[in-house]
């Protein structure tokens, strides 16, 4: 059973997709309804691409697909928490192992 979630006005709601075995932060896309629900029947995380106004499921073309562990929802129930195990080479289509490879400097000095 889907709990009642808080989708934002274009009815999709951010997923952040996370490693089970290390906790990394692996990337994040958004789910509608549909997405949540196939990510759950299927066991594979499943999305809705906002650029190509599709549906996709990860790895359908790299074979790097992710096997989902557990989803939680955060207490104002607007985000997803989706744990998986990462097949293959990576979650970015980059060929990173993380869409978050890249480094802000932050500046310490008062």
């Amino acid at each position: 059973m889907i709990p009642e979630l808080k989708y934002n006005d274009k009815g999709l709601i951010p997923a952040i997709i996370q490693d089970i075995k290390n906790n990394e932060v692996l990337m994040m896309a958004y789910m509608d309804r549909t997405a949540l629900k196939r990510t759950i029947e299927t066991g594979r995380t499943h999305f809705w691409s906002r650029s190509r106004q599709k549906y996709w499921m990860k790895g359908e073309t790299s074979g790097n697909v992710q096997i989902v562990k557990e989803i939680f929802y955060d207490c104002d129930e607007d985000t997803l928490l989706v744990r998986v195990q990462q097949t293959g080479s990576g979650a970015c289509h980059t060929g990173n192992r993380t869409c978050f490879y890249r480094q802000l400097t932050v500046s310490n000095e008062k």
